[in-house]
Formats: C-alpha cells, structure tokens, sequence
C-alpha cells in the first residue's frame, strides 16, 4: 500500500498498548477528533475514573474530546482524523440500547442494524479514521450467557472492521503485529 492507511483497526487484550499505539499512529496530526465510547467518568467508579484521566491526560491538547456513541455521525461528516476508542465500549453500550441484556423485543434485529450501520460508515467515511478494540477471542470462555453473547459479538464486529479496513494491527505484550 502506497502512503499512510484511511481505515486501521487496532487490536489487543486488556493493557496491551493499543490505545498508545493508535494515539502514536495519529501523533503527527495537529487536530484530532478522539471518539470516546466508554461511560464518562462519573465519580462513581474511582478506578473507572482513572483509567479516564490516563487516557486524557495522554491527549495532546489540540485533540478534541466527544463522548459519544454516534459512530455513524461522526464518520459521516467531514474534519481532522478520528481516533475511536473503543469499538468494544461502543458494542457494550449498543447492546445496553438495543435492549440485549433485557432480553426486550427486538433487541436483535436492533443491535444488528446498529452494527451495519457502523460498519457501513466505517467502510465509506472519507475520513482517516484509528479504531481500537479488545480482541477476546483467544481467552477464557465467559462463564456466563451474557459473556459468550458480547464476546460472540465483538467478534464478529471486529472480524467486518478488519475486512473493511486497509490495515489491521495485533498488540501483544505491547509489540505491534500487522495483520493487513
């Protein structure tokens, strides 16, 4: 591939770097839209709260902040480079949406459509876009209906990102392994 990716997708377990490494894949851009996905910080939850303040205080200044799930928005519009983090947090609040843990009529049809829309935009923003996601797969099976269901699905979610981006990288041991 000639000149620098539009679409890379991130990928590792739990503190494998990835989030450092797809900030340090965009260091060199001025501006930024960072795409946070996961519940604000509430006071709540203090170790929440502080993997928060990390990943804040990390961002350069210039770097805009939105807290949000509207992925399809985001995407869609024009501006700066998008850094998402995470696809994993999104996938956990679409399904909360969509009705999935509450078993609410509809709810698959719903989180299906929601996640082909991000897909879609995914595929067609014009932006150049850094996504991060946990990859699950390869760890313990989730003792819990609820666990295999989100881990099924992050799967599969980051199994159409990766196909519809034109790099995909794998931390290990906060070692970057390219995949596409």
């Amino acid at each position: 591939m000639i000149g620098r990716p539009r679409r890379t997708l991130v990928l590792g377990g739990a503190r494998s770097g990835k989030s450092r490494h797809a900030e340090q894949l965009l260091g060199r851009a001025r501006q930024v839209e960072y795409v946070a996905c996961g519940l604000p910080a509430d006071g709540g939850d203090p170790e929440w709260a502080a993997r928060v303040a990390l990943h804040r205080d990390r961002r350069p200044g210039t770097w805009r902040t939105l807290e949000t799930v509207d992925l399809v928005g985001v995407l869609g519009r024009s501006g700066p480079p998008v850094l998402v983090d995470c696809l994993s947090t999104w996938l956990a609040r679409a399904m909360d949406d969509c009705g999935v843990w509450t078993e609410e009529a509809g709810a698959d049809e719903r989180l299906a459509r929601a996640v082909d829309d991000v897909v879609a935009a995914w595929a067609g923003t014009r932006r150049r876009v850094v996504a991060v996601s946990n990859e699950v797969g390869s760890g313990v099976v989730p003792a819990t209906v609820s666990g295999r269901r989100y881990r099924d699905e992050l799967g599969i979610l980051n199994a159409r990102v990766a196909a519809a981006s034109q790099r995909v990288e794998l931390l290990v041991a906060g070692l970057p392994q390219r995949l596409k």
